[in-house]
């Protein structure tokens, strides 16, 4: 299971997302991640195959979540996209 990686000048965090490639709220976490040119690794969790879904699925279940988007940014665990949230823990002012 492999992350794909989306480079930015702001890259002081630590920021894994699982999110699924249809879902809205996950492409609103990427736009806010890449308007804010931040360092991020993702993973759309429905267009990896039958075992990596379920390897994907049981980190997600660890963290405590089946939500998407989750995101871990410097270990903290957000679930869904809660922007406020998100912004505090990435040091950005409220938008």
């Amino acid at each position: 299971m492999e992350f794909i990686r989306v480079d930015g000048s702001n890259n002081q965090h630590s920021v894994r997302m699982y999110a699924l490639s249809t879902c809205v709220w996950c492409k609103k976490t990427k736009k806010l991640l890449n308007d804010n040119d931040i360092t991020y690794e993702y993973i759309d969790v429905d267009l990896l195959d039958e075992m990596e879904r379920q390897q994907a699925t049981d980190e997600m279940i660890k963290l405590g979540s089946m939500a998407f988007p989750t995101l871990i940014i410097d270990g903290e665990v957000i679930t869904g996209f809660d922007q406020q949230k998100i912004r505090k823990s990435l040091d950005l002012p409220n938008g």
